[in-house]
């Protein structure tokens, strides 16, 4: 049984998730001065590899995908980890601090990380149809670039979703493919995270390269591309749309199935502390932690889908377990994610959201697609949204790190 002091430097701590957070919780272990065994267990036979590069290096064939590897062997060995790769971790005993492999073979840790991250969601009796595709691994991309390139510049291609995974593949595609098109259920893409004059301005980007967006609409049914004949996409309203690609991108889920007998805490992810540990000896880190996030007034959870997060919470967790639950400090990030679409740079700084009752455009404008757009709830400031702004974003870092309020950064001089 474990207890609330500090991690022994001579220990053993298991990190479930070879991924970028399962990787920085593994480097943050050493930097710290850990010289116990750290087994790091991934269900993907890849060493970490970064996973924004996909849906535009790789995908475009700028890299190839060995290129997007976070650590090589070399600098595992340097580590001096102990991998498990290609091992599905299928239960987890948060008491005991076991973990149970595909292979029937268990491992115990003085501490455990858990990064498992998250798994693309499906349309319904679409998973495991090879004709409908997704892009979350590092595979999807090398078959998904396959694909484009196989279906040949005269293809008619369906995305669904014009989220940000949708809309960066719907832009690879764009350079291509003859005919795009992307099909959206809600009125306005992106207006749950940017609002809706935001999401409309993102909407706005489809156009500038001949791509078809059609919003308000869901899909009712699919039958996929097979052996070298065009598959179809049936939309809600009765409209047929003939397709020789069909890419699905509508959102993740956390991976947590293999949780379910832990005794931890599930919600929409791992549910975490303000430190990130979801119990004595357990953290979080990554797509899979919902946290409780205490910054300025507010006080909410939230499970943030970033790489920014991503790496800075895989440090975090480890620096929490090292430190122990009654000594560990608070996880107070500024979040920061960037979407690259149609050749425009889209850059979120800080965490807006549905809650925000301000957003205003201070600088440029959103039908020029170069602006910088403030958003804010209870007098305070929570989030900056740029196109093509990257110097004027960055401006206001340091007020986000200092929970300043909405009139101090309306006051801010971008000059």
């Amino acid at each position: 049984m474990t207890s609330e002091k500090a991690l022994a430097a001579d220990g053993c701590v298991v990190i479930v998730g070879a991924s970028l957070a399962g990787l920085r919780a593994a480097e943050a272990l050493r930097t710290e001065g850990f010289s116990g065994r750290v087994v790091l267990i991934g269900d993907e036979p890849h060493r970490p590899y970064d996973r924004p590069p996909l849906s535009k290096q790789v995908l475009m064939g700028k890299w190839a995908p060995e290129k997007t590897e976070l650590a090589g062997e070399a600098r595992l060995a340097e580590l001096g980890l102990e991998l498990a790769l290609g091992q599905r971790a299928v239960g987890f005993d948060a008491e005991r601090l076991r973990v149970d492999l595909e292979d029937g073979s268990s491992v115990e840790g003085d501490g455990v990380i858990v990064a498992t991250g998250a798994r693309v969601r499906h349309l319904p009796g679409t998973e495991g149809d090879p004709g409908v595709l997704t892009l979350r691994t590092l595979d999807d991309a090398v078959t998904l670039r396959a694909a484009i390139l196989a279906a040949g510049p005269e293809a008619r291609v369906v995305v669904v979703g014009a989220g940000f995974i949708g809309a960066e593949v719907a832009s690879a595609c764009a350079d291509l493919a003859s005919e795009v098109t992307v099909i959206e259920a809600t009125d306005v893409p992106l207006a749950p995270i940017l609002g809706e004059e935001v999401g409309a301005a993102c909407a706005a980007l489809h156009a500038t390269k001949g791509v078809a967006l059609r919003t308000g609409v869901g899909v009712e049914r699919l039958v996929a591309p097979k052996d070298g004949k065009p598959g179809e996409v049936v939309l809600a309203d009765g409209t047929v749309l003939a397709a020789d690609m069909i890419v699905v991108g509508i959102g993740v889920l956390p991976n947590l199935a293999w949780l379910d007998d832990s005794g931890l805490l599930l919600g929409d992810g791992v549910e975490c502390d303000e430190a990130l540990f979801a119990a004595d000896g357990v953290v979080a880190a990554g797509d899979v932690a919902r946290w409780r996030w205490r910054h300025g007034p507010f006080d909410e959870r939230v499970r943030i889908e970033h790489w920014q997060i991503a790496a800075d919470s895989g440090a975090a967790a480890a620096h929490s377990l090292l430190a122990g639950r009654a000594a560990a400090e608070p996880f107070n990030p500024v979040p920061y994610f960037w979407s690259d679409q149609y050749g425009v740079k889209l850059q979120v700084l800080g965490h807006p959201g549905p809650d925000d009752d301000m957003v205003e455009v201070v600088e440029g404008s959103l039908e020029s697609q170069r602006f910088v757009a403030l958003y804010g709830r209870a007098g305070r400031l929570s989030a900056v949204v740029a196109m093509s702004r990257p110097r004027q974003l960055m401006a206001y870092r340091p007020l986000l790190v200092a929970e300043a309020s909405w009139d101090e950064a309306r006051a801010v001089d971008l000059a």
